[in-house]
């Protein structure tokens, strides 16, 4: 296993298939099968190279088998926090901790730029991944967002992590 900064030579594409596989195992059972059997091969390919955002992979035998971003605050609410944006496995890496090595990884990094509050956001069903940020030390806030995906409204509920 290693982690480390996505680079230039790094196929977008096969870091968008880890989000692609991980929606459709993760998100079964909360959002609708329609939309989540509508992402297209290569979705999330562009947003990895958002202005300001880092990406990490975790590589097993050279393989991309996990993913995560980070960045500053996107929300005005919490100005001065770092944020993961993301992090997402292929279903068959979950559960041999990985994403704790990762997450932990994320957070350095986060407090090498020199953030003491760092938050994320999770949909509120989805109880294994609030049950995994809760082991790693973040605590629910009763702060939501309301969102909408294929067609079901959902809420996702944020999740802080003070150094």
């Amino acid at each position: 296993m290693e982690i480390r900064f996505m680079d230039e030579n790094d196929s977008r594409d096969e870091i968008s298939l880890v989000y692609e596989a991980s929606w459709k195992s993760a998100y079964k059972d909360i959002i609708p099968k329609t939309y989540l059997d509508s992402i297209k091969k290569g979705q999330w390919a562009a947003s990895l190279d958002s202005p300001g955002r880092k990406n990490l992979v975790l590589t097993e035998n050279g393989c991309i088998v996990g993913t995560c971003s980070f960045d500053a605050s996107r929300f005005p609410e919490t100005k001065g926090f770092g944020e993961i944006v993301s992090i997402y496995f292929l279903p068959e890496y979950i559960g041999k901790g990985y994403g704790k090595a990762l997450l932990q990884r994320a957070v350095e990094e986060l407090r090498r730029e020199g953030y003491r509050d760092i938050f994320l956001w999770v949909l509120e069903e989805n109880r294994n991944a609030r049950g995994f940020y809760e082991r790693m030390g973040f605590r629910k806030r009763e702060v939501y967002l309301n969102d909408n995906i294929g067609g079901r409204d959902l809420r996702e509920v944020q999740y802080v992590y003070s150094l």
